[in-house]
């Protein structure tokens, strides 16, 4: 930095040549450049739990839980999404009350309409031409169990989308399931 608070060229030049170094940086999961997203692209080396540490500073004693996540569909449809809750909360929550938004998620059949959606196919026409997904009769049956549950809502008739609240859960629950 200069006297005036502006940045020479050679400061701003080492800037960007560490940031190109950190997107080119290989990501542990994949061994590909790009940003190590466990760490977070502004995260400095070794701080693996940045996100973590954050909410730390915010949550308190007791501690809590929070997902985030940006998004851009296959469609270019693009949703952002942030959802905490005190660890408390969840612990004192009678759990039972999930159970009917969990078991929607719990079908293969369900779980390849929701990707088949957000994939861009929103008309039970382009659902039912898809092979795994059943008999018409059933189609409408796993579409019913998701919209019931909230997963899928009808945006006309016989067309249905994730609604944007949910994207970002949809994946988290999905992300939280891999092994």
């Amino acid at each position: 930095m200069t006297e005036g608070g502006d940045d020479t060229l050679a400061d701003r030049l080492a800037l960007l040549e560490e940031r190109v170094a950190r997107l080119e940086r290989p990501r542990p999961e994949t061994g590909e450049p790009g940003p190590d997203i466990e760490r977070g692209p502004d995260a400095e080396p070794g701080e693996t739990f940045w996100a973590l540490n954050a909410l730390k500073e915010r949550a308190g004693e007791q501690g809590a839980v929070l997902f985030t996540g940006t998004v851009t569909l296959p469609t270019e449809e693009h949703y952002e999404w942030q959802q905490g809750h005190s660890a408390g909360e969840l612990l004192a929550d009678d759990w039972s009350q999930a159970a009917d938004t969990l078991s929607a998620l719990a079908h293969p059949v369900r779980l390849l309409l929701l990707r088949e959606i957000l994939h861009g196919a929103r008309t039970t026409a382009e659902l039912a031409a898809h092979e795994r997904l059943g008999t018409t009769g059933q189609l409408y049956h796993h579409l019913r169990q998701l919209v019931a549950a909230g997963w899928l809502r009808t945006t006309a008739r016989g067309q249905y989308a994730v609604p944007g609240e949910r994207v970002v859960p949809l994946l988290t629950v999905l992300a939280a399931a891999r092994r």
